[in-house]
């Protein structure tokens, strides 16, 4: 709340620049705000006296919006790229698949391996599990595997987090 949305009878004031004004009353702190040429904002309001600064509040908040993209700018969304290998993956589809997850761990995303057994596959998911392994273990420099994979239904998951 700003100015005259600010209801309290007693008022603990704040300067520009931190410096404490002592408790006044709300009458007084408006004319020392509009005497300043600035806002009173009320900073706690539940508190015994309310605590309330003298500022420019536009530019309060522009600072806050400001300060507020930057924090949203430096923060890394990590994302999950999925890979999915099949029983019977040829070599070359498998070094293509192995660049594909290098750059994906390399941009600082997570990578699930996915392998998906059809029909009778699904009586081999020892050799399943060795080809996820297998795949795995040749991205080790550039990703740490998070547990070893899984079988769950007709699929088989593992999980790769890039290496700091």
């Amino acid at each position: 709340m700003i100015n005259e949305q600010i209801t309290a009878p007693q008022i603990r004031l704040i300067g520009e620049n931190g410096e404490q004004l002592g408790i006044v009353s709300n009458a007084q702190a408006q004319s020392i705000a509009e005497e300043q040429g600035l806002d009173l904002v009320l900073m706690a309001g539940n508190s015994t006296p309310a605590v309330c600064r003298l500022l420019n509040y536009g530019k309060f908040k522009y600072e806050a919006l400001k300060k507020e993209k930057e924090i949203k700018k430096a923060q890394k969304i990590v994302e999950t790229k999925e890979v999915r290998l099949s029983m019977t993956i040829e070599e070359h589809d498998i070094e293509y698949r192995l660049s594909n997850a290098q750059k994906f761990l390399k941009n600082g995303d997570k990578v699930k391996v996915s392998l998906k057994m059809k029909g009778r596959e699904q009586a081999y998911v020892k050799k399943g599990i060795e080809i996820v392994k297998d795949f795995c273990a040749k991205l080790s420099q550039f990703g740490s595997l998070d547990k070893e994979p899984e079988h769950v239904g007709r699929n088989i998951f593992a999980t790769l987090t890039p290496n700091k």
